[in-house]
């Protein structure tokens, strides 16, 4: 067991593990290290963000980028340090077309989310949804535990390319260079179409 997987094992997370597929009428090359062909990419369905500030956003508002949606708790660690990173790679990205979008899903979310924004400077829309809305979304059994951060990739077309599996496995999915692979990926795709 690698020793992060150990250390968060101890802390009694998981960490999540990731396939990218192809949708099935694009046949251009990706990393091939980041693909599993035995998933079958699925059209995202609607999901909507409630804001801290009363108004909503709605995933389908975001096609035509390549989004990161990642369903986050406040309180965990690794959800922050990655909403850390990942206002870095918008930064880096967001004017190429990439948008992440944080889910806040723990209880009271709502109350959290904005000292969560300001304290970890995020850089990015935060919302929150309660956990039966999340689990729907993610298509997992309700009342099931699972692994956070949970990250849904979705290409400019709103096919989902990566998620999260409902339990932890491989931790590569929760490094930089995956992330940055991910969306330089989907990004040439785009610029391609």
């Amino acid at each position: 067991m690698k020793k992060s997987a150990l250390i968060l094992a101890v802390l009694g997370l998981w960490l999540p593990w990731a396939t990218l597929a192809q949708p099935a009428d694009d046949d251009s090359a990706l990393n091939s290290a980041s693909i599993d062909s035995r998933s079958t990419p699925r059209r995202s369905s609607e999901f909507v963000i409630r804001l801290a500030n009363g108004n909503e956003m709605l995933l389908s508002s975001l096609r035509g980028q390549v989004v990161a949606l990642m369903f986050v708790h406040t309180t965990c660690p690794i959800c922050q340090h990655a909403s850390q990173v990942f206002t870095k790679l918008y930064a880096e990205y967001g004017a190429r077309g990439f948008q992440p979008v944080d889910v806040a899903f723990n209880s009271n979310a709502n109350l959290y989310v904005p000292e969560f924004v300001k304290k970890f400077d995020v850089g990015y829309p935060v919302g929150f949804a309660s956990t039966e809305e999340v689990a729907e979304y993610l298509n997992f059994p309700a009342g099931e535990r699972f692994t956070i951060p949970q990250i849904v990739w979705i290409d400019s077309s709103g096919y989902i390319r990566a998620a999260t599996p409902i339990k932890g496995g491989d931790d590569e999915m929760l490094t930089e260079p995956y992330w940055r692979n991910m969306i330089e990926t989907l990004l040439k795709e785009l610029t391609e179409d």
